[in-house]
């Protein structure tokens, strides 16, 4: 299956209005913050510059960014449309959700995540009922990905989602139960940017993307491309974000000085940087090609001669 011309307009303006929603939030935080590497390390987490000024975004909102300037041009090019379009419609409302009841982010806040939230749904609604049966002599089938790929790209999303669930089940007997309650719901008590989902909400998701995308990458569907590909993309980006800070401080040249915690942590944006880019760059590969099947009612064409003909062919 794929998507009507209609729907592939109507996809990729979404998804450009989804990107151009982040981009002007992104400008915001420049003017405010008067410094593009301020804010990259604000993004990234470091908690000298977060202390100093709150900002609206977060280093979520540049990676969603990459993920629907994407998936506009998959919408006009790709015979993945509708999977892409879904793909990133779901993401971007299971991340955007708890900005509905985060009651300090104020109003302007709250009307960019009913927007965001509006188009999410759109992107999802455009990909169920623009769908038609693939047609050969337009365009290609969707492709799968191959066998080697899609194993590899399962089992590092796998192995992301259990280092994920494992730091989240360390966060939890961690803290104290309020803290714990308040990095799934966004309590006053947690100091983030304004629209940036909960920590734990943001690790939930994550945990279920990665999961869902590791178990499509073994089944090898044709939808498990662009689904595997937004959970690299955040993946990847996420680790690279704790990988800087890490250089930042130098704690690669302490590293058997630090603490189990702190190596760990180390370690674990290290694997997410590398396993991220590995997906990209696997599921980013052309897949099997797949022939679209006769329309009903072609006529079957006539076999090709022998070669040699036998005599009085």
């Amino acid at each position: 299956m794929t998507v009507t011309r209609a729907a592939r307009l109507t996809g990729a303006a979404l998804s450009v209005a989804l990107a151009l929603t982040a981009a002007v939030w992104i400008v915001r935080d420049l003017a405010a913050t008067g410094s593009p590497a301020e804010l990259a390390w604000l993004w990234a987490g470091d908690h000298r510059f977060l202390l100093q000024s709150r900002t609206a975004t977060s280093g979520l909102d540049p990676l969603l960014l990459l993920v629907h300037l994407a998936t506009a041009v998959a919408a006009l090019r790709s015979p993945l449309a509708a999977s892409a379009l879904a793909a990133s419609g779901a993401v971007t409302l299971a991340l955007r959700i708890p900005g509905l009841w985060a009651t300090s982010a104020g109003t302007a806040a709250l009307v960019t995540t009913l927007v965001d939230l509006a188009l999410a749904a759109a992107l999802l609604v455009t990909a169920a009922v623009g769908r038609r049966p693939a047609d050969s002599t337009y365009e290609p089938l969707p492709a799968r990905p191959r066998p080697g790929p899609a194993v590899a790209a399962g089992v590092l999303l796998l192995a992301a989602g259990l280092a994920w669930t494992a730091w989240e089940v360390h966060w939890a007997l961690e803290f104290p139960a309020e803290v714990t309650v308040d990095r799934y719901t966004g309590g006053r008590s947690l100091l983030a940017p304004l629209l940036a989902p909960p920590p734990g909400w943001l690790s939930a998701v994550l945990v279920l993307l990665l999961l869902t995308a590791a178990g499509s990458a073994f089944a090898r569907p044709p939808y498990s491309r662009p689904l595997g590909l937004v959970a690299g993309a955040l993946l990847w980006g996420g680790g690279l974000m704790g990988v800087a800070v890490a250089v930042r401080y130098e704690l690669f040249a302490r590293f058997p000085d630090l603490s189990g915690v702190q190596q760990l942590t180390f370690l674990t944006s290290l694997f997410e940087m590398l396993a991220g880019a590995a997906v990209l760059a696997v599921l980013a590969a052309p897949g099997e090609r797949r022939v679209a099947p006769a329309p009903p009612g072609t006529p079957a064409l006539a076999p090709a001669p022998p070669s040699p003909r036998p005599p009085g062919w």
